[in-house]
């Protein structure tokens, strides 16, 4: 995780100067500071700051990986990564329903974004239940 927090830290402290830097252009050019580009900034600088920290917390308390590691192997990061259903098509369906969303966002309507909003609930629910058997299934072959 020390690679995470770094990475974060770094693109906090190139948003906190690009703030400071466009605030203070702004006004120099045009004798008032254009609110929104700079909250904008400030906020993002706020969210990486935020990641960064929970990355350099979380860093501190596990330990390191091989990407933490200097004389780390490529093999120390061998071995299974997770499980990835080979046949699933919960991500078409939610990927289909996120743009039915999307659809409604562009084109401001209620009705399609309610629509789209639901299929993804239900598209979200599907992939995450996918291979729940249940606590009460019987042991029928």
């Amino acid at each position: 995780m020390k690679t995470e927090w770094r990475l974060f830290g770094i693109v906090s402290i190139f948003l906190l100067l690009a703030g400071i830097v466009y605030g203070w252009w702004t006004w120099y050019d045009s004798g008032d500071i254009e609110w929104v580009g700079t909250v904008a900034l400030a906020l993002s600088f706020l969210l990486t700051s935020m990641c960064g920290g929970f990355f350099w917390f979380v860093s501190r308390r596990i330990e390191p990986r091989p990407e933490d590691r200097a004389d780390a192997e490529i093999a120390d990061g061998a071995g299974e990564v997770g499980f990835f259903s080979p046949g699933s098509y919960w991500p078409f369906g939610l990927a289909l329903a996120a743009t039915v969303a999307g659809l409604g966002l562009v084109f401001w309507q209620w009705w399609l974004i309610a629509t789209g909003m639901v299929a993804v609930i239900f598209g979200a629910c599907g992939l995450l239940f996918e291979y729940y058997s249940g606590t009460r299934r019987t042991a029928e072959h």
